[in-house]
Formats: C-alpha cells, sequence, structure tokens
C-alpha cells in the first residue's frame, strides 16, 4: 500500500514539471533573486520589485505547501475511489501554485524595459521555450 502511495504522489508530481517545461518561466521564488538582478541587469526599482515578489510566491507557495502536506495526512486513501478523490483535491493545489507562479512571472516580465525582455525572448528561443508574451515597460532613462 504505501508503494502505490509514493507512486501515486511521484505521479502527480511529475505530470506538473512535464507540462511546465513548454513555457518559458522565469521561475521568480524558484531562481535565486540575485541571479535574475544579474542577468537582467535590473535598476534599484526593478530590484526593489522582484524581491518583494519573490517573497510573496515563497510566502504563497509555503502556504498551499502545508494544504498540500495536510491533505495527504488527514485524507483516507484506503480505496481507489479515495485515492482519485485525494488526486482532485491535490490537482487544485497545484494548479493553484502553477497560476501564482505564472502570474508573478508574468507580472515581473512585464516590469522589464524593451531589451531585456528581448533578451528573455532571446533566452527562451535558446532553451526551446515558449516565452510569455507581455507588453514590457518603457522607462525613460532606459538606453534605446
Amino acid at each position: 500500500m504505501l508503494v502505490r502511495k509514493l507512486l501515486f504522489l511521484v505521479f502527480v508530481f511529475a505530470a506538473q514539471f512535464i507540462k511546465a517545461q513548454d513555457d518559458c518561466i522565469l521561475g521568480v521564488g524558484i531562481t535565486p533573486d540575485s541571479t535574475l538582478i544579474e542577468i537582467f541587469q535590473l535598476n534599484e526599482q526593478q530590484t526593489e520589485k522582484i524581491r518583494n515578489w519573490s517573497a510573496e510566491l515563497k510566502y504563497r507557495n509555503e502556504l498551499l505547501t502545508n494544504q498540500a502536506e495536510n491533505l495527504l495526512k488527514r485524507h483516507p486513501q484506503n480505496s481507489v475511489g479515495e485515492l482519485s478523490v485525494l488526486a482532485e483535491k491535490y490537482k487544485v493545489i497545484s494548479d493553484s501554485i502553477t497560476i501564482i507562479q505564472l502570474m508573478v512571472d508574468k507580472r515581473t516580465l512585464k516590469m522589464l524595459n524593451k531589451k531585456q525582455y528581448e533578451l528573455y525572448l532571446n533566452l527562451c528561443q535558446q532553451a526551446f521555450r515558449q516565452p510569455y508574451r507581455v507588453i514590457p515597460t518603457n522607462y525613460r532613462d532606459s538606453i534605446p
């Protein structure tokens, strides 16, 4: 029974990552802030925003992860029907994590200037990933 539960959890987690490979995520909150700041050469205002959004994302993901762990501990798992219900409930939590990541990544991309966004598009192309399409911010102090 334990092996069956473990296989079920591995499948649920793997399904989430297989789908995510199509999109070119920035990974705000996953990728170290310093890496994103350095790669995209963010200014002070952008740096502050990305750090705040990263902290917000980590907090939300922690809440959802705790919710998932509590679900796994408390939900009955003795029959196929109970496992199916568990999978449906877990998918809602998993989808919430994905939606929040998408929201924060798009918010971050909109904050980039045109050259920074073009760098993102280029990196996505090199990684054979589908970029998120947004309209970057036009800053007065940006170099054309």
